[in-house]
């Protein structure tokens, strides 16, 4: 039914009521959503607040007490062997010196300030800016990547927690620092901070200790601007930035305190940039401290708890439980005081470690001779170029993971270039042809390995050495390039870094990082396990392939390490050697042959142990005699027979991803099964990944059969006739066969035991005894370069007054020899044209090398000998001949005196 309206306007009024009235309950209907949203978000809000507080004070329940004597006193740590019963040290606060605030220049105070938190005096324990910039990187890259404790917090954290870094102990290391800062002024907690804090190994903690032991300081007023920006900057990595040891890294993080000072307004840009000037060395006193029994290795700890926890090894109250081998350490320690080898002077010096393969676990370390408490550790601070010790980790291990290279793989040793155009030299200076990747390790040769990993690509060997632990590219601060293939590093390794990549492949492919501490006990009870865990870093064919590889660095015929043997042991590993430079040459007068660094790194399957030797400073001296190259070698054999007594032995398992076939020895680009003529010096036993065997057969030595049967079909064999003829009273020689090649030599016995010499290597031809004795029995010899040899005789008959009445016996011609029927058929196939082998024509090899193996190599043998000089002949290399191949019956053979006057 319609509405009824009166009018126009009434209607119109009627529409317009119901558009407001629409508009007005729309209205409520969106305005009731709005508010109950932000009602649900309030709610929600409250709940969440709820949860908030609970969750964070049932965080904070069970956090110590802030408690004086735990701020102020130091409570010592104990460290054990890997046996966790024998006490190896007790690390306390004896060596720490106590100062007051007011002790403390104001210098050095905002020279740590400026370095670990300028909001210092702004905060109430917590800097929620610094947190809020941590937290967007956490987000980025993992919970814990970057932190934003403030002073106060270090000061809680080193004396009450544990250094784990979970939301639990963040949150009580937060409440912990809010309830000093109520409790405690800015001043004492800052003075507990300086007192506490960690500098450097030889247990150094404390501002008043650390300006003694670097600088001499013992009123720290005398410390000047760039020493104070100097022991700033030490906390965040002792090691790294040591002055004593690192004096690079330790002038960068001085000069970048420095800067945060001047920035922060509390010294000038002027003085900042004067401070910079000093060298970082140059006020440093003379460590003379000598080390204590186990020291090395507590050092290496103390590092690690520190680099791991941030805990305070002195004052925090530790168990420290770690890997190292009372009966290993004792042993090397003894070698390193010159008890078991000989060193040859006082300055060379050596750096060491021994691993466990299977765990990573370091069982001792030698960290150099004469050392002093502190001093630099030759096994884990030195970085030297690694020579060809690094050609298993970036070349032949990349080419075996990435390009199932077989241990056979053949790789030419020619003339070769860098990318650049830059030439390459082997360290012998001349070239072997083409070898297998086995033969090419083990000699040591250059260009194969530069071949290796230039096939292989830099990015894919950077990534392969990475993951053996290896600092390359970006992270060790220089480029990654082709000379790393040799070891061409500017910084270089460690031996501790070179045993934990050479472990990885005697552990079937798993790296774990060389570590010393299993675990860490703090005083509230809880336990820190440090151990890493085990990553896999290759295939198990790779680590197999080239463990076998370097199985012939210490094997005969061309092993560059075979006095690194020891009898009973499965051992792999590999030489290396730096040079000097050009230019440190000159510097230094270094002789040619004078090297600079000699390693070698080796392994069983149950023990690594990386040798280093050398000398500190180049002006210390350069390692020359050939008992200085052999001394890393020899105390390699030393370390590692003395910790493999009463272990079992073991070998290298082939894991099943690997085959070994027969191969016929490189001599070409290809790589084949031997025939049936493939001679067994010319055949050797390879692996390949399995499915990557050779199926072709090699023809190389039925093709040389063919040629030598094909060859001898042609040759015509010698011989050799002699008869007597009356007419002219002589007997007449002739002798033919061969090639144009072959030589002939003729020899004539008569019955009275007289030799002579018809012709001499010469061609063939013939010549005729005149005169002969009567009865007398004459014998010739023939014998051949490349044909054989042939034998005849003739008897002479008696004059016509004595020969019998009755010759009914002889027929005309018996005396007459028929050619064939003269030569002795054990002697027709000797020397009958077979190749052999030829010499090499090389000099000397380097010691180590040894002597050249048989490669199966037939590019030579087909040569044709020399051609002797003529024997008194004229051109055509017969003795007495003239000139066109025939005898000359008008002259007597040359005698044996003739002969040698024209020789």
């Amino acid at each position: 039914m319609s509405d009824n309206y009166r009018s126009r306007e009434e209607r119109r009024r009627a529409m317009n009521d119901n558009k407001q009235t629409n508009k007005s309950q729309g209205n409520k209907k969106k305005g009731g959503i709005f508010r109950k949203i932000v009602a649900a978000v309030f709610i929600l809000g409250i709940i969440g607040l709820i949860a908030g507080v609970g969750t964070f004070f049932a965080l904070i329940s069970d956090a110590p007490k802030v408690d004086d004597s735990v701020l102020k006193d130091s409570f010592s740590s104990k460290i054990y062997a890997n046996d966790g019963k024998t006490v190896l040290k007790e690390v306390g606060g004896e060596k720490r010196t106590y100062v007051q605030y007011d002790e403390i220049p104001q210098t050095v105070k905002n020279a740590f300030i400026a370095t670990e938190d300028v909001r210092f005096y702004k905060h109430h324990g917590i800097d929620f800016y610094r947190i809020g910039g941590a937290v967007v990187a956490n987000f980025k890259e993992g919970f814990g990547s970057e932190g934003a404790s403030t002073i106060t917090q270090q000061v809680v954290k080193n004396s009450f927690l544990s250094p784990e870094k979970t939301v639990k102990r963040k949150v009580q290391e937060m409440w912990l620092s809010y309830q000093l800062e109520r409790k405690y002024s800015k001043q004492q907690i800052l003075e507990m901070y300086l007192n506490k804090i960690y500098f450097s190994t030889g247990e150094v903690y404390g501002i008043a200790k650390a300006a003694e032991t670097f600088y001499g300081v013992t009123d720290l007023n005398d410390l000047t601007i760039d020493q104070a920006a100097m022991l700033a900057g030490l906390p965040k990595a002792p090691s790294t930035y040591n002055p004593y040891k690192n004096p690079e890294n330790a002038t960068k993080r001085r000069n970048t305190v420095l800067n945060l000072m001047a920035k922060n307004g509390f010294i000038t840009q002027a003085e900042a940039d004067k401070a910079k000037q000093v060298d970082v060395q140059a006020n440093l006193v003379e460590q003379n401290e000598k080390t204590s029994k186990y020291d090395v290795f507590i050092d290496q700890v103390i590092e690690e708890v520190q680099e791991k926890t941030d805990a305070n090894v002195s004052s925090s109250g530790l168990e420290i439980y770690t890997t190292l081998d009372v009966d290993a350490q004792d042993y090397v320690d003894q070698l390193m005081n010159n008890e078991i080898v000989t060193f040859p002077n006082n300055k060379f010096q050596a750096g060491l470690v021994v691993l466990d393969n299977e765990t990573g676990a370091v069982e001792a370390i030698g960290g150099g001779r004469n050392r002093v408490a502190g001093g630099l550790n030759f096994a884990t601070d030195i970085e030297r170029q690694p020579g060809s010790t690094i050609k298993p980790v970036l070349d032949y291990g990349p080419a075996v993971e990435y390009l199932k290279w077989s241990t056979a793989e053949p790789i030419k040793d020619e003339p070769h270039q860098y990318s650049n155009g830059t030439q390459i030299r082997n360290y012998s200076r001349n070239y072997k042809g083409w070898v297998s990747a086995r033969e090419a390790l083990g000699r040591s040769l250059n260009i194969p390995a530069l071949k290796a990993f230039q096939a292989v690509g830099a990015d894919k060997a950077q990534e392969f050495g990475e993951g053996l632990g290896l600092e390359l590219g970006e992270s060790s601060g220089e480029k990654f390039a082709e000379a790393f293939s040799i070891g061409g590093f500017t910084e270089g390794v460690t031996p501790m870094e070179l045993a934990g990549a050479y472990s990885a492949f005697a552990n079937e492919g798993m790296f774990t990082k060389p570590y010393t501490v299993t675990k860490v006990k703090f005083s509230d009870g809880t336990e820190l396990d440090l151990s890493p865990k085990p990553k896999r870093a290759m295939q198990d064919y790779t680590a197999f392939m080239v463990t076998d590889m370097m199985k012939s660095v210490v094997e005969a015929p061309y092993g560059t390490a075979r006095a690194a043997r020891v009898p009973g042991l499965d051992i792999a590993g590999k030489t290396g050697t730096s040079n000097f430079s050009a230019k440190e040459k000159a510097s230094f007068n270094i002789p040619e042959g004078g090297v600079k660094d000699v390693w070698f790194s080796g392994f069983t399957p149950k023990y690594t142990v990386s040798v280093w030797t050398g000398y500190e400073k180049n002006s210390d001296g350069y390692i020359y005699s050939e008992n200085e190259k052999a001394m890393a070698k020899n105390i390699f054999k030393q370390v590692i027979t003395h910790v493999s007594q009463g272990e079992e032995k073991g070998s290298f398992k082939q894991p099943d991803s690997v085959v070994k076939r027969a191969v016929e020895k490189v001599s070409s680009k290809d790589v084949k099964k031997p025939s049936g003529a493939t001679p067994k010096d010319s055949i050797t036993y390879e692996y390949f990944v399995r499915g990557t065997e050779p199926t072709k057969v090699s023809q190389v030595f039925v093709e040389k059969e063919k040629e030598k049967e094909e060859k001898e079909e042609k040759e015509e064999k010698a011989k050799l006739t002699a008869s007597f003829s009356e007419g002219s009273n002589a007997i007449n020689v002739n002798w033919s066969g061969g090639d144009d090649e072959t030589e002939f030599t003729v020899n004539m016995t008569s019955s009275d035991g007289a030799s002579q010499t018809l012709a001499d290597k010469g061609s063939a031809g013939s010549t005729s005894i005149p005169s002969p004795t009567p009865g007398a029995t004459y014998s010739f010899s023939l014998s051949t370069n490349n044909a054989g040899s042939a034998s005849a005789s003739v008897k002479v008959p008696q004059t016509a007054e004595e020969e019998p009445e009755d010759d009914s016996e002889s027929e005309p011609g018996d005396e007459e020899q028929n050619p064939d029927e003269g030569t002795r058929p054990e002697d027709e196939n000797e020397n009958d044209g077979e190749e052999t082998d030829q010499p090499d024509s090389e000099g000397p090899q380097n010691p180590d090398q040894g002597q050249q193996p048989d490669q199966g190599e037939t590019e030579n043998s087909s040569e044709p000998p020399s051609q002797p000089g003529n024997n008194g002949n004229n051109g055509n290399g017969n003795n007495g001949t003239n000139g066109n191949g025939q005898g000359n019956n008008q002259q007597p053979p040359a005698t044996p005196d003739q002969q040698t006057e024209n020789e």
